[in-house]
């Protein structure tokens, strides 16, 4: 009975559903898109001097160390930077913070589903826009009035990549509301529209450091726009929670961004290892489509993708499948290490 005490618009969201956190051991957890390799080194350091008096303070608001050491990466001022805790909350302030218009939102039939979550949980008009049939996003659909478009870019769940002349046609014609990148995957081999935001005041580019920086225990997540944008998610972020990262988050993601050579490393490994499984399976028969992430979208010639699923369950190893329409046939499979990889390819060959 306690849910006659529930706000009327509850009883019809559907929240998110998230990747599977198994608690059973020895699994190859290939289901999430979590990088394989550990953060750099660095965090060991930071874990251990962290002054255990400190932890009794409230962290930097503002992530000031944070927000300077990202400009400086990418060449721009702090005040083109918001901080967040993790990229799932950046995403949920801006769509609080912009996307109540009049006209409908515009986003991707087949992308990250915390989209539509959002706008139902905010009361947005949305209108999803159908992928071609090769998955890729035909941004010409989208010449037509509305409050905001989104995207990610690499999508999710199906890896493909639109380029930086798609993205910049898109913001010279889609002058007269705001284009929300999502980048969550963009440095496994996209290019970033973090330069665009320099130049269209329309343009806002999220990242997160749960995928290529290894950081996605610390929830860590960022926007990059114009000035007046940033105000906008500041103004968000102080009417609903003014202390977002902990100090000792905000140490190690400058710590992330600081050691460049081992983030070069660790998502050259996930590269080559992703192009390695790409070959075996299409040797067995397995349609990949073309990725720019950490994971491969892939759809089997004769075989169903949810009995493949429960069968490498069995074998101890989780990829995710999705039930929804034009895309119950594909499994997407997180690229892991070397060995997890040769693991999942060794099982498949036993079906």
């Amino acid at each position: 009975m306690s849910r006659q005490y529930w706000s009327k618009p509850l009883f019809d969201l559907v929240p998110y559903t998230p990747g599977e956190q198994p608690k059973i051991v020895d699994l190859i957890k290939l289901n999430t898109n979590e990088n394989p390799y550990p953060p750099t080194p660095a965090i060991k350091h930071i874990l251990a001097e962290f002054p255990i008096d400190h932890l009794k303070r409230y962290p930097d608001p503002e992530s000031s160390d944070l927000k300077n050491c990202l400009a400086q990466y990418h060449n721009i001022n702090s005040d083109n930077v918001f901080i967040g805790n993790g990229s799932d909350e950046v995403l949920a302030h801006v769509f609080m913070a912009f996307f109540r218009q009049e006209n409908p939102i515009l986003m991707p039939d087949i992308s990250y589903s915390f989209y539509t979550v959002y706008c139902n949980l905010y009361d947005i008009k949305y209108q999803l826009q159908p992928l071609k049939d090769d998955f890729s996003i035909s941004l010409e659909d989208y010449a037509q009035p509305n409050g905001g478009i989104i995207f990610a870019n690499p999508n999710a769940p199906t890896g493909r990549a639109l380029s930086l002349s798609q993205i910049e046609a898109l913001l010279k014609r889609n002058s007269d509301s705001l284009v929300v990148v999502d980048e969550a995957y963009v440095d496994f081999g996209a290019q970033s529209a973090i330069e665009l935001t320099q130049r269209y005041d329309n343009c806002l580019v999220i990242q997160t450091l749960s995928k290529s920086r290894s950081l996605a225990a610390q929830r860590i997540g960022f926007a990059i726009g114009n000035p007046e944008l940033i105000e906008g998610l500041e103004r968000v972020k102080n009417s609903f929670n003014s202390y977002p990262l902990s100090s000792v988050s905000q140490k190690m993601a400058v710590a992330a961004y600081q050691d460049e050579n081992y983030f070069q490393e660790t998502v050259t490994k996930v590269i080559n290892t992703r192009t390695w499984t790409q070959a075996e399976l299409e040797a067995l028969d397995f349609e990949v489509i073309p990725s720019k992430t950490n994971f491969l979208f892939v759809s089997h010639k004769t075989l169903d993708a949810a009995k493949i699923m429960d069968s490498l369950r069995a074998k101890g190893i989780i990829v995710r499948h999705f039930s929804k329409p034009k895309i119950d046939k594909y499994l997407r499979i997180s690229i892991g290490t070397d060995d997890q990889m040769e693991r999942l390819i060794a099982a498949l060959k036993t079906l």
